[in-house]
């Protein structure tokens, strides 16, 4: 895939990392056309076997996202329109995206903003960050984040935030164990390609088969879940037992050196 360095989305890939950026002035507010350049590019992403990690962050310090694009809705933009592959934000309903995805959040995350982070596996924010689903303000429903915020954090601290729509801060986010880290504003994005090295550095079977577990688990009973891995049924899983790199993280083991992940 070819870097893109001129509309709302921007791309940087180096290595086995892509760098996604959302840059729409102000407030990086997603509208229908920029909703499906994100599907294309994260689409791009899942299918491109040289690729390991992505990085989602904004352009600006005062935006994250505040989700939906009401100027857009209000010129024609239907809530119901052709979001893209990926639904919003081409994240949350993308299939098969079995590639961590770390999120690097700054200043306002909210509403459908904050539902894209929660599409993220890891989120790393600034010390300036704050985040709010303010939907029930509007009259809406913030939908994504109904469905899987109670999954995330206690079930009572989800409803007073989804009820009440008010705004709670990095420290917050960082109690409930919605962030793994709170940086500094000029290190947050120093700190995610860090991590992102980190795990491009690791096993991509492991990681694929840990994210199609998760994903699928969550409808299902434990007994049924594990008997799913065990008997190899998750299509990532039967690759992984199968793999040359099963076989190199065994030996590197023995050998106590490590390992040479190659994804095949």
């Amino acid at each position: 895939m070819k870097d893109l360095t001129t509309g709302p989305i921007k791309t940087r890939r180096e290595g086995g990392i892509l760098e996604v950026t959302l840059d729409r002035p102000k407030a990086n507010a997603i509208d229908l056309a920029t909703s499906r350049i994100m599907g294309g590019v994260f689409a791009d992403f899942r299918d491109d076997e040289a690729l390991r990690v992505a990085i989602l962050r904004a352009e600006g310090d005062k935006f994250f996202c505040p989700g939906w694009d009401l100027k857009a809705a209000a010129g024609g933009d239907a809530v119901d329109g052709d979001y893209g592959v990926g639904g919003f934000g081409g994240l949350q309903e993308l299939p098969d995206l079995n590639k961590p995805v770390i999120a690097a959040v700054n200043g306002i995350c909210c509403g459908g903003g904050l539902e894209l982070a929660l599409s993220c596996d890891l989120i790393l924010a600034s010390e300036t960050a704050s985040f709010a689903l303010p939907e029930i303000r509007s009259g809406t429903v913030a939908d994504a984040a109904s469905i899987k915020l109670p999954k995330r954090i206690p079930y009572h601290v989800a409803m007073d935030l989804l009820l009440t729509g008010r705004w709670f801060d990095v420290q917050e986010a960082k109690q409930w164990g919605l962030i793994r880290e709170i940086c500094a504003p000029d290190q947050l994005l120093d700190k995610a390609w860090e991590l992102a090295r980190l795990l491009e550095s690791g096993p991509p079977l492991v990681y694929a088969a840990i994210k199609e577990v998760v994903r699928e688990a969550e409808a299902m009973r434990f007994q049924e879940a594990l008997d799913r891995i065990t008997g190899r049924k998750f299509p990532t899983v039967d690759r992984l037992y199968g793999s040359e790199d099963l076989k190199e993280g065994q030996i590197a083991f023995t050998e106590k050196r490590d390992p040479v992940w190659r994804g095949r």
